[in-house]
C-alpha cells in the first residue's frame, strides 16, 4: 500500500504561496510605478509647461470679453469657461484613454500569457524528462493539475518499455541464432573436407565406396548451403526496406501456379496439395511480395506436416476482403509458441540439427508485407490441425 507523502503536498502548497506572494509584490510595484509616473507628469506640466499649458487652455476653453459693472458702471474684463468645448474635449480624452488602456491591458495580458505558456512548457518538459529518465512513480513528479499529461506519459513509458523488451528479446534470439549458425557451419564443412580428402588420397577407391562418399559430401554441401542462406537472409532483412508496387493480380492463378511449383517439395515430404480456390479471384497488390508471403507460409506448412497428409489451400472473397487459408496436419503448436510465430528470429523448432525452419524471419516478413497491404495474418492450431489465414482488401 502506498503511503501519501505529506512533504510532497506541503511542498506544493509552499510553491503556490510563493507564487502568490511574487504576484502581489509585482502588482504593488507596478501600482507604485504608475503613481510616480503620474506625479512626474503633473510636476512636468505644472512647472516646465506652465505658461504654454495655461495659454493653450485659455485660448481653447476660456471666452474673454468686456462687460460694464452694473453697480459701479465701470468696464471690466470677464472670462468664462466654455463648458461645451471642455466637455467635448474631456469626452474625447476619455474615449482615447479607454482605448489606450484596453490596448495596454491586452498587450500586457498577451505578454504575460506567452510568458506563462513558456514557463508551463519548460516546467512540463522538465517533469517529463525527470519521469522518463528515472524509475519514479508519476504521482511523485506530476502535480494534480497535470493528471492528463501524467496518464499519457505513463502510457508512453509503458509502451516504450514494452518495445525495448521486444527489441532485447529479438536481439537475443538473433545473437543466439548467429552463434548457432557459426558453430553449425563447422560440422558440414569439416565433413566435406574429410570426405574429399579421402577421395583425393585414394583415387583407386572402389566405385561403390566412392559413390557413397560423394553422396555424403553432397548432402553436407547442401546443408552448408542452407546455413549460408540463413546468414544471407538475416543480413538481407537488416538492410531491406519493403516497398510495394501494386497492380491487379489474378490470385486464383497465382495460387494454382505456386502449388504446381511446390510439387517436388511436397512429393519429397510425402505430401499433396489440395486447392479450393474461387475462380477469377482478382486482387490489387504487389504480386512479387504476396508470392513471397504465400511461399513462406506454404513452405512452413510442408515442413511441419505429417508425411502422407494433404496441405489444403483455400481462397475466396468475403465482402471487400480476399481470405486465403493454408491448413496442414501436424503436431499441435502450443499457444505460447503460437503467439510468437510472427516475431523476428523466432524458430518453432529450436533444435539446430533439424532441417525445419530457417532464420526465423519468413513469417515475420510475411506479416510486414500483409500489414503494408492493409490486411491481417493469423495462425490457429488445435487437434493436430494448423491453419494460417490471410485477409487482404480486394482494392
Amino acid at each position: 500500500m502506498r503511503i501519501p507523502s505529506t512533504s510532497r503536498r506541503s511542498g506544493g502548497v509552499g510553491i503556490k504561496l510563493k507564487t502568490s506572494v511574487k504576484s502581489a509584490v509585482r502588482l504593488t510595484f507596478l501600482c507604485l510605478c504608475g503613481i510616480v509616473f503620474c506625479y512626474f507628469i503633473y510636476i512636468f506640466v505644472d512647472n516646465a509647461w506652465n505658461g504654454v499649458f495655461v495659454d493653450w487652455f485659455t485660448h481653447t476653453f476660456v471666452a474673454t470679453y468686456d462687460q460694464t459693472d452694473p453697480n459701479t458702471g465701470k468696464l471690466m474684463l470677464v472670462q468664462e469657461i466654455r463648458w461645451s468645448y471642455l466637455k467635448t474635449f474631456l469626452k474625447d480624452i476619455f474615449f482615447a484613454g479607454t482605448i489606450f488602456l484596453i490596448l495596454l491591458v491586452y498587450l500586457i495580458s498577451r505578454l504575460h500569457a506567452r510568458k506563462q505558456v513558456r514557463h508551463t512548457i519548460s516546467r512540463t518538459s522538465s517533469m517529463i524528462h525527470s519521469y522518463m529518465d528515472h524509475d519514479i512513480d508519476s504521482a511523485e513528479i506530476f502535480p494534480a493539475g497535470y493528471a492528463e499529461v501524467a496518464n499519457q506519459m505513463v502510457q508512453l513509458k509503458t509502451e516504450m518499455q514494452r518495445h525495448e523488451q521486444v527489441m532485447r528479446e529479438e536481439n537475443s534470439r538473433k545473437n543466439d541464432l548467429i552463434t548457432y549458425l557459426a558453430h553449425d557451419l563447422k560440422t558440414p564443412l569439416t565433413s566435406i573436407i574429410g570426405y574429399l580428402s579421402l577421395l583425393d588420397e585414394a583415387p583407386d577407391m572402389p566405385p561403390e565406396q566412392k559413390a557413397k562418399y560423394v553422396h555424403i559430401t553432397l548432402d553436407k554441401a547442401i546443408r552448408l548451403e542452407k546455413l549460408i542462406n540463413e546468414f544471407f537472409e538475416i543480413t538481407r532483412y537488416n538492410l531491406q526496406q519493403i516497398l510495394l508496387e501494386k497492380e491487379t493480380i489474378d490470385l486464383s492463378y497465382m495460387l494454382i501456379q505456386m502449388t504446381d511449383e511446390f510439387y517436388p517439395i511436397l512429393n519429397a515430404h510425402g505430401n499433396t496439395a489440395e486447392l479450393h480456390v474461387e475462380e477469377n479471384l482478382m486482387l490489387y497488390g504487389d504480386s512479387e511480395k504476396l508470392a513471397r508471403v504465400f511461399n513462406n507460409i506454404l513452405k512452413n506448412a510442408v515442413a511441419y506436416s505429417y508425411p502422407g497428409t494433404p496441405v489444403e489451400v483455400w481462397a475466396k472473397s468475403i465482402g471487400e476482403q480476399a481470405v486465403i487459408s493454408f491448413c496442414n496436419k501436424g503436431k499441435t503448436i502450443p499457444q505460447q509458441k503460437l503467439d510468437s510465430l510472427f516475431e523476428k528470429f523466432f524458430r518453432l523448432d529450436d533444435a539446430r540439427t533439424t532441417n525445419t525452419g530457417g532464420a526465423g524471419l519468413g513469417l515475420s516478413i510475411a506479416k510486414e508485407i500483409i500489414t503494408l497491404h492493409g490486411g491481417t495474418i493469423t495462425a490457429e492450431s488445435e487437434n493436430e490441425l494448423t491453419a494460417f489465414r490471410v485477409s487482404l482488401p480486394l482494392r
